[in-house]
């Protein structure tokens, strides 16, 4: 079952990828546009599609399976449904490092790539300030309480470069960035976000065992050889590399790590080793069709990707917050 699972969520992702080239204001051949750009010919079409649709589709896919896949993993590791990949502070951390190329003109040399390569270092020292702060990797309550409270400061510091932005222009840029969105990004984005994804997946599923034996309790998982500390180390790791990775490229699209888990747990088992790669796969689907429904809103009232994305998660949400209210009645 779960095997035709993730094939059948394989092809939706195709499907919603070409809808996502074939969408757009102004209609071209996508598959001719795509060739000719591959050869280097000069035209409108070559230029649309390798240029603006490529990038954009291929971010929507990379972004949504980052968010799906660690939004899985985390909540399999800390054994809590409601776990949200924003609670352990990267998130805000790469939108922090992100925001101080805005604020004080950082890593000016590497022009476009400055911001998502600070939003990278930002996840770095909020993943090093969780470590630290957490301690021992085995206790899902001390993670997560350190978590929120790394949150809490990076969200304090970011208000802060907001509230002293050194004009209304970068402030605004700044605060339209944050809401989210894969708009208006080339293909040198795809270099600096592919090989996080796949470092971050990698570390998250070489310990899709721990999540096994983690789901049967801490004592099994250590009766079963597994090296729980470390392990968990390893999977923080891998997820602030992803959500780190994400938010530095895309800015914040909410609630996919939480709502795809959710929608697909029941449909694997609840195993949550076999829910890494569905989860992956939904995140990719989910984002790509949100981006597809941006593009086709009016010109003049345009709302960016990680405002809709809230919008459609708030409202589950609310329900899973109820649904484990009516569990302890």
């Amino acid at each position: 079952m779960v095997r035709g699972l993730n094939w059948l969520l394989g092809l939706m992702v195709l499907v919603a990828a070409a809808v996502s080239m074939d969408s757009g204001r102004i209609e071209i051949e996508v598959i001719n546009g795509l060739w000719q750009w591959l050869r280097s010919i000069d035209s409108s079409a070559a230029l649309i599609s390798g240029e603006i649709r490529l990038p954009r589709t291929l971010l929507a896919l990379l972004v949504g399976a980052a968010m799906g896949l660690a939004g899985a993993a985390l909540q399999g590791f800390l054994r809590n449904p409601l776990v949200d990949p924003s609670l352990i502070g990267v998130s805000q951390g790469a939108a922090l490092g992100a925001a101080g190329v805005f604020y004080f003109n950082l890593l000016p040399a590497l022009g476009i790539l400055a911001m998502p390569l600070a939003g990278l270092i930002g996840a770095a020292l909020i993943l090093l300030a969780l470590i630290a702060l957490s301690g021992s990797m085995a206790r899902p309550a001390i993670i997560i309480m350190a978590g929120l409270a790394i949150s809490a400061l990076a969200s304090a510091l970011l208000a802060v470069v907001l509230n002293f932005a050194p004009n209304p222009y970068a402030m605004q840029e700044l605060v339209f960035w944050l809401l989210g969105s894969v708009a208006n990004r080339g293909i040198d984005y795809l270099y600096l976000l592919l090989p996080a994804v796949i470092l971050g997946g990698l570390l998250v599923w070489h310990q899709r065992r721990l999540l096994l034996g983690l789901s049967l309790g801490e004592q099994v998982a250590d009766s079963l050889g597994l090296q729980v500390v470390r392990g968990g180390r390893f999977i923080i790791l891998g997820c602030a590399i992803l959500i780190g990775s994400a938010v530095s490229i895309a800015g914040n699209v909410g609630f996919v790590g939480l709502v795809v888990p959710h929608l697909l747990r029941p449909l694997v088992g609840y195993r949550p080793d076999r829910l890494l790669l569905p989860s992956a796969l939904g995140g990719a689907l989910v984002v790509c069709v949100a981006d597809i429904l941006v593009r086709s809103l009016p010109p003049e009232h345009e709302l960016k990707l990680g405002v809709l994305t809230a919008l459609a998660g708030t409202p589950f949400f609310i329900w899973l917050v109820w649904k484990e209210r009516q569990r302890w009645i």
